[in-house]
């Protein structure tokens, strides 16, 4: 290898090597942009051969296919059209073939019956190719036909098995028929194809929720909260699944957050309102639902029940004491009941002999009274109901009086009571006190 003449060939056959290299780049270009003059041309002459007849099928095909290529759609459709119009008569021309492309631009610009009625004509001459089973798919789950978007998804995935569209309105079809185990791993593989459609997240959290998967779903609104679009959805279904769970703090959280967002679609920003203001009165803060009950009345009078559970909350906020005995802790009740006994007879001396509480719902107070002028034992039942009571509560307190040896009965409620009701206590010891009275009362103990 020392040769120097051995040397020299080889730089010699190195060199030549390089340039032959060199001149087969240049000449695979030179080539390449002759392909391109020549589709010019070739479009060129078949506009020109178009112009002397509008029909000439070969011309046309040439001026389709470039259209579709370069999503020329108007165009493209035009074309196609023209040449499905001469299939009739040319048996030369791929009927199939010009109605998948004439489908497939027709989707592109959303003349969805043409597309469906042509890719549904190239179906049924060959049933594989993926993108007429996919937009037929996609065709039937926008008519709400959800069985054949299944079938038709179904052959698509099957030829594709990663295509995320696919998958996506696959799962979504069947969340459709309420088929959720199957629907949730499609949705769970398109995301993964495509971790960015905040809508197939937003779906599988719902998916979730119906299956009872509350955390999973909890997880999956968890992110999407924050999303400017979704975020006011999912904060409804997060804030709604912490409410059944009796999480209200982290109800409270979930609506508030969804509360903060801008652009917030009308119907979503009272749903949020509404259910903010509900799970603060599970919270017993009145003011704050009472706030929130009133913008809602300002934005859409008559919505729901607001109107109601504002004149129902309004005066229970200015009255601590009605506010207790409506909803506060069943110890706080009884302690405040046990007062009122002593301004229904302020100047007697009140001695309590048994106290008891029906689930929450009422308590009865038995006491012996006694004044200057008389003694006497007494019954009082307090109800916690801001309803109409009937006559078979003031019958069953009837029964009390009677075993208990009671002289007299008293029955406070936070309602009123029905004409019946008052009717049974006509001839009886028994005095009905209906929520205005009590106010009333309650106000004395401040």
């Amino acid at each position: 290898m020392d040769n120097p003449v051995i040397i020299a060939v080889l730089i010699i056959g190195v060199l030549g090597l390089v340039a032959a290299m060199i001149g087969l780049k240049r000449r695979g270009g030179g080539g390449s942009r002759g392909s391109s003059r020549e589709k010019v041309m070739t479009l060129k002459e078949a506009n020109k051969r178009l112009t002397s007849n509008p029909k000439d099928a070969r011309a046309l095909m040439v001026v389709a296919d470039a259209a579709y290529v370069e999503q020329a759609w108007d165009k493209a459709i035009k074309a196609y059209g023209i040449l499905q119009e001469l299939c009739a008569t040319d048996k030369t021309l791929d009927e199939s073939f010009i109605s998948q492309r004439l489908g497939l631009a027709a989707m592109q610009v959303k003349n969805y019956n043409l597309a469906y009625k042509n890719l549904l004509y190239t179906w049924s001459v060959k049933s594989d190719i993926f993108d007429v089973n996919y937009n037929l798919g996609y065709l039937e789950y926008l008519r709400k036909s959800y069985e054949k978007a299944i079938s038709f998804l179904t052959a698509a995935k099957n030829s594709r098995g990663d295509h995320a569209a696919t998958l996506k309105y696959l799962g979504l079809s069947l969340a459709r028929l309420n088929r959720n185990p199957d629907a949730a791993p499609h949705l769970k593989r398109a995301l993964e194809l495509d971790p960015g459609d905040k809508e197939t997240l937003y779906i599988l959290g719902q998916i979730y929720h119906n299956l009872n998967q509350n955390d999973l779903a909890l997880k999956t609104f968890g992110q999407l909260k924050t999303d400017p679009l979704m975020g006011p959805k999912a904060a409804v279904y997060a804030g709604s699944i912490n409410t059944s769970l009796k999480r209200y703090d982290e109800a409270i959280a979930d609506y508030e957050l969804g509360l903060k967002h801008e652009a917030i679609p009308p119907d979503i920003n009272l749903e949020l309102k509404y259910r903010l203001a509900v799970v603060y009165l599970q919270k017993q803060k009145i003011g704050p639902a009472l706030k929130q009950l009133r913008e809602i009345n300002a934005i859409a009078t008559g919505y729901r029940d607001v109107e109601a559970l504002i004149g129902k909350y309004a005066e229970m906020n200015s009255n601590q004491n009605l506010q207790i005995y409506l909803m506060g802790q069943t110890s706080d009740f009884v302690a405040l009941c046990r007062r009122v006994t002593t301004v229904v007879f302020p100047k007697a001396k009140i001695k309590v002999t048994n106290i008891s509480v029906e689930k929450n719902e009422y308590a009865d107070i038995l006491t012996e009274i006694s004044t200057p002028k008389w003694e006497d034992v007494i019954l009082f039942r307090f109800l916690r109901t801001q309803g109409v009571v009937g006559d078979m509560i003031l019958r069953d307190l009837y029964s009390r009086i009677k075993e208990t040896r009671a002289g007299r009965g008293f029955c406070f409620v936070g309602g009123t009571f029905s004409e019946t009701a008052k009717q049974f206590v006509e001839a009886r010891l028994i005095d009905l006190i209906e929520k205005d009275q009590l106010a009333r009362t309650l106000a004395k103990l401040s």
